[in-house]
C-alpha cells in the first residue's frame, strides 16, 4: 500500500485544502491579515519612538546652529556696574512679534544635562511647529515681558524636548536665548492637569482675566509619558535679562546634574 502523499507535490503549510469549507478560508485570510497588520503596526512605532526623533534632532540642531550663525556677533545695550566690573545685566528689551512658524528663540534646560541639546522655540503649538522644536503658544508674552510665556514640547517622539520636564526643581534655570541675549527663569511650582485646563498658560496662570504685573513663564507636555491623559505643567519666575554683549549668563557654563541623578526622595 502506497504511503499517503507519495509521489504527489506536498501542499504549502497553512494552504486550505481543495475541500476547504469557506469559513476556513476566510479564517486563514484574516490570520495572514492580522500577522501583516502587526507586522506594520510594530514598524510604525519603531518609526514614532525612534526614527521621529533622529530626524527632529538633526533638523531642530540645524535650526538651532543658523540662529546662533546670525546672532553671532550681536551687540545689546548694558551697563557697568561702576566698578569696571562685568556688565550689569539691563531691563528686558521688547522683542519684535515673531511669525507664525517662525523660530525667534533658543531654549536651555541645564536640569537636563549635558546630553540634552538647546531646542529651537517656533511660534504656535500646531503638529508641525511641535515637530520643528518647542511651541510657544500665540498670544502669550514672549521672553522678558510682563505676563506668562507658555511653551509646549513632546516628552516622546520629535527629539523629546520636554521628556525629563518632570525632573525639574525649584530653583533650576530655563534660559531663552534671542537675538538680544538671554532671559533667565526660575522653577517654582509644578503640577499635573487636565487637557481642558487651559487657564495655566493665562497672563496669571490659574486665574484667567487678572491683570498680570509679574514676569512668568510655564511650559507644558503630555502626561504621562507617552499618553495624552493629562498634561504636566511646570511654573517659573522672571530672574534676569542678561545682553549679548556681556556673554553667555553663568548657568550655561555650569551645568547641573543629569536630570534624574541625585534626585531628593
Amino acid at each position: 500500500m502506497r504511503a499517503a502523499g507519495a509521489g504527489g507535490s506536498a501542499a504549502r503549510p497553512g494552504a486550505s485544502s481543495p475541500g476547504a469549507s469557506p469559513a476556513v478560508v476566510a479564517a486563514s485570510l484574516l490570520g495572514e491579515l492580522l500577522v501583516t497588520a502587526g507586522a506594520v503596526l510594530l514598524l510604525f512605532t519603531a518609526w514614532q519612538l525612534w526614527w521621529t526623533d533622529v530626524v527632529a534632532d538633526r533638523e531642530q540642531a540645524a535650526t538651532t546652529a543658523s540662529l546662533s550663525a546670525d546672532w553671532l556677533g550681536a551687540g545689546s545695550a548694558s551697563r557697568s556696574d561702576g566698578a569696571g566690573g562685568a556688565p550689569v545685566p539691563a531691563e528686558p528689551p521688547d522683542l519684535p512679534a515673531p511669525a507664525g512658524g517662525e523660530a525667534f528663540a533658543v531654549v536651555h534646560v541645564p536640569r537636563f544635562g549635558p546630553d540634552w541639546q538647546p531646542r529651537p522655540v517656533v511660534e504656535g503649538t500646531s503638529t508641525a511647529d511641535l515637530e520643528a522644536g518647542v511651541g510657544h503658544y500665540p498670544g502669550t508674552a514672549l521672553p522678558g515681558e510682563v505676563g506668562n510665556v507658555a511653551l509646549a514640547g513632546h516628552r516622546n517622539t520629535y527629539g523629546r524636548p520636554f521628556h525629563e520636564i518632570a525632573e525639574l526643581r525649584p530653583g533650576d534655570a530655563v534660559v531663552l536665548e534671542t537675538a538680544e541675549g538671554w532671559f533667565v527663569y526660575r522653577t517654582t511650582t509644578a503640577e499635573v492637569v487636565p487637557p481642558s485646563q487651559v487657564d495655566v498658560v493665562a497672563p496669571v496662570p490659574g486665574r484667567p482675566g487678572d491683570v498680570p504685573v509679574e514676569r512668568l513663564l510655564t511650559m507644558t507636555a503630555c502626561h504621562p509619558i507617552a499618553s495624552a491623559r493629562e498634561r504636566y505643567v511646570q511654573h517659573a519666575a522672571f530672574d534676569r535679562f542678561v545682553p549679548r554683549a556681556a556673554g553667555a549668563p553663568a548657568e550655561l557654563a555650569l551645568p547641573a546634574a543629569p536630570a534624574g541623578a541625585g534626585a531628593a526622595a
